[in-house]
């Protein structure tokens, strides 16, 4: 198993139903990056290199408390993409 974010995979799995709750934001797939990209730069990682580490960081994210600062996160770089798009 290579190097992976797990943390990625949460936020991408998320976001298209933070996105629901703001239909005037742009949903194209540069914006939808930027705003992967914010959220992640604002979670702490979880960088997993086994089967074994994807299980427990599964388990983790599982946490309610980390399933609301996951939504809050995508949510707030939302609101900064929607007002500053860099699509074009």
């Amino acid at each position: 198993m290579e190097l992976k974010n797990q943390m990625e995979i949460y936020v991408l799995e998320n976001i298209d139903s933070v996105l629901e709750k703001y239909p005037d934001c742009c949903k194209c797939e540069h914006c939808r990056q930027d705003i992967a990209v914010i959220a992640l730069n604002h979670l702490p990682p979880r960088y997993v290199a086994t089967q074994q580490g994807c299980v427990f960081a599964k388990i983790d994210a599982m946490t309610m408390e980390t399933k609301i600062e996951i939504v809050e996160q995508i949510a707030k770089a939302v609101e900064i993409v929607s007002k500053n798009p860099h699509h074009g």
